[in-house]
């Protein structure tokens, strides 16, 4: 979808379709009543008449209003004035993509940004349309034999505006675009099946991210990790013929001597349990565990899409997790790149295994924070179920910052606490820590886990196991926390 902004009157638009919104009681936004007033009260008589359900998202499509030069005016609800909220503007732009794509218009002129969302300005009001309006033109169709091919839906998009500030408007739009790639990327590799993203696809698409981009990438290899002592990753790998991948990527937008954040991701690529093994019953659902380090993979690429004045790094240690002949057991020890001993009572706890290996490695960049996320616990999804996601922090400022992205995304979070009375649930008789907790509260003992590996510096962990995807008829990566992450990257950039 291609995007453009203009100013103009409403009524006089030639667009396939001009998209405007109404408020319950039959009010209308500046954009509806300019189209009312030269249908001399056309909208209004169809609001009158009730074919406009007043629920927010609702929508109707009107052709050939008299007096409008747009054959078609798509009507959206906005609920009730007194009540307009960025979940009330983000559903109304989706049910008007979701119209959209199933008109013939061809091309569309935009309207709502022009309604007043306390606290949000047009920019981000247009950021967010244009997000929401790219993202949802995504398919995931790589593999399959017959593409779905539509004449339908929307080539072009105008968003109308008046605006003093162009490039900021301009500005807004790009970032818009640039997360819905972000999204559509962080999709892509969650949803592709366990036998083809593997860790040497995900190594792969990092470069082909770097190549197309200003991004620096590493890729760091069994020995390499052997060198490093990464004794913890490396035994979730054991029973695995996929050679496990450590991706390192930079990018740097910022000053030379300014301090990165560091994002890393868990890419375990399918998670059979291992030893431990899942239940039959959805673990083809497990190719969704590399979730984390498809969001970093996304992130970069909004990022560079958007020239961000800063310097990021990405770590995604990347395996399988496989049951086999030298697969790891129940009660091994290993010994993780820190020195400190591990024992493995339960391999289907593999993430924090080898996401703390490189939060060590995260040390040496002197990060100015460190935010990982990962698929990690399913207790996540008991507490706070699948729409948002678990974040736990050393630092109640860090923490403060992804919460604000979260809300100002629309990718929220909700923070648990990682208190030391939680330290007292991970004891080991044999080794330094086990890698599961005693019984309850086990998104926290996850969080606390990894924060034993993170004392160096500012840290945050985003439990991203309810959110990553759906299930179901509409089963499919849903890209998050690319939002949530690039709108911290970008407040960060700014300060």
């Amino acid at each position: 979808m291609e995007f453009t902004i203009k100013a103009g009157s409403p009524e006089k638009l030639k667009n396939g379709c001009v998209v405007v919104g109404a408020f319950a009681g039959g009010d209308l936004t500046v954009a509806a009543r300019a189209l009312d007033n030269a249908s001399d009260g056309a909208i209004a008589a169809v609001l009158a008449q009730g074919d406009l359900d007043e629920k927010a998202g609702s929508t109707l499509m009107l052709h050939a209003v008299r007096g409008v030069a747009a054959p078609r005016v798509l009507l959206v609800s906005l609920g009730k004035a007194d009540a307009l909220s960025d979940k009330v503007y983000r559903d109304a732009v989706g049910a008007a993509a979701k119209a959209l794509a199933g008109s013939a218009a061809g091309d569309a002129a935009f309207c709502l940004a022009d309604i007043d969302i306390p606290g949000r300005d047009l920019p981000w009001r247009l950021a967010q349309a244009a997000q929401i309006l790219k993202d949802s033109t995504y398919r995931c169709d790589e593999l399959k034999s017959k593409k779905e091919e539509s004449k339908k839906g929307i080539k072009k998009l105008v968003f109308v505006a008046r605006h003093k500030d162009a490039a900021a408007l301009e500005t807004a739009v790009l970032r818009g675009e640039a997360v819905a790639d972000g999204l559509a990327l962080a999709k892509t590799l969650g949803n592709l099946p366990g036998n083809v993203c593997t860790p040497g696809y995900l190594a792969t698409a990092a470069k082909k991210l770097a190549k197309d981009h200003k991004i620096k990438v590493e890729i760091l290899e069994r020995a390499d990790m052997e060198k490093l002592g990464m004794g913890s990753l490396l035994s979730v790998s054991r029973g695995s013929h996929e050679p496990p991948k450590f991706i390192i990527l930079h990018y740097k937008g910022g000053k030379a001597k300014d301090k990165p954040v560091v994002l890393v991701g868990k890419g375990v690529t399918f998670d059979s349990g291992g030893i431990s093994l899942k239940p039959g019953e959805g673990m083809d659902e497990m190719k969704y565990d590399m979730c984390g380090a498809a969001s970093v993979l996304g992130t970069f690429k909004a990022i560079a899409r958007m020239e961000l004045p800063i310097n990021v790094v990405g770590l995604i240690p990347a395996t399988e997790n496989m049951p086999g002949g030298s697969a790891t057991k129940p009660g091994d020890i290993v010994t993780s790149m820190s020195g400190q001993t591990i024992e493995v009572l339960n391999t289907d706890a593999e993430g924090r295994l080898i996401l703390c290996d490189a939060l060590t490695y995260a040390e040496r960049f002197d990060p100015a924070a460190v935010v990982d996320i990962a698929t990690l616990t399913g207790a996540c999804i008991i507490a706070l179920g699948n729409a948002t996601s678990g974040l736990m922090a050393n630092d109640d400022a860090l923490a403060a910052e992804l919460l604000a992205s979260g809300q100002a995304s629309g990718d929220k979070a909700w923070q648990l606490p990682i208190w030391d009375e939680y330290q007292e649930m991970l004891k080991s008789n044999f080794a330094d820590i086990p890698n599961i907790g005693t019984k309850g509260a086990g998104a926290i003992t996850a969080a606390c886990f990894l924060a034993r590996f993170t004392k160096a510096y500012k840290w945050a962990h985003l439990d991203i196991a309810g959110p990553a995807w759906k299930s179901g008829a509409e089963k499919g990566s849903t890209g998050r926390p690319v939002p949530l992450l690039t709108q911290f990257l970008i407040d960060r950039a700014a300060e």
